[in-house]
């Protein structure tokens, strides 16, 4: 009798400095234009957090604001203990919105919370599942789920195509005459799988890079 296997994808992390730097020599060694971008711009930042609830909320809560007014918005929900789902459960809607919140963010907060998610069995999850996990709370976009993927989580495959950074550091890497539409990116870079994650890091750095030297979109 045949033993049947787990054909269920294999979860792959970047777990420290040392990891990251084997995924770009493995990634420069796919497309070695990244090398160029290395020598720019070094190591870049892992940027690992806690992940989390509380992660969650905070990412919410900067949705379209700028840095300053998110930051004053979460300094006053801190304060006053609004950040854990039990005290968001207590709290009425003028109280969130005595805080900063609008009726919007008050109903994907609230989302959140109802949907009680298990963040641990997240991290056993593929990043396919964790994505449909995420992406049911009203608020929470494909975008914010890859984020959590590739900070909270180390997954070492995600890179997002939806980013302006992400296209505008690809254009210049890939020599394009446009900006790339998702759709274009993803299959420009299939090959870079599985060290996206890292190509995702460096991409960043390299239109931190290009925009110290050009007019570039923030």
């Amino acid at each position: 009798m045949n033993q049947q296997t787990n054909s269920k994808p294999q979860i792959r992390v970047i777990k420290d400095e040392q990891q990251l730097q084997r995924h770009i020599e493995a990634l420069i060694d796919i497309e070695p234009r990244f090398d160029a971008v290395y020598q720019q711009v070094g190591m870049p930042d892992l940027r690992r957090n806690q992940g989390g609830f509380v992660r969650l909320i905070r990412a919410m809560v900067g949705q379209q604001l700028s840095v300053a007014a998110a930051s004053s918005i979460w300094n006053k929900l801190e304060s006053a203990g609004l950040i854990y789902p039990q005290a968001i459960i207590d709290a009425d809607d003028d109280q969130l919105r005595a805080h900063g919140l609008s009726k919007q963010k008050i109903r994907y907060i609230r989302s959140l919370v109802a949907h009680d998610i298990d963040f641990e069995s997240l991290e056993v999850m593929t990043d396919e599942e964790v994505i449909k996990t995420l992406t049911a709370v009203t608020g929470i976009g494909k975008w914010t789920a890859e984020m959590y993927l590739l900070f909270s989580l180390g997954r070492a495959d995600v890179l997002a195509v939806d980013d302006l950074a992400i296209k505008v550091g690809a254009m210049d890497l890939l020599q394009l005459d446009a900006r790339p539409t998702p759709k274009q990116l993803r299959d420009l870079t299939q090959d870079w799988s599985p060290y996206r994650s890292a190509a995702s890091l460096l991409l960043w750095s390299h239109y931190g890079w290009l925009k110290d030297r050009q007019a570039l979109p923030v």
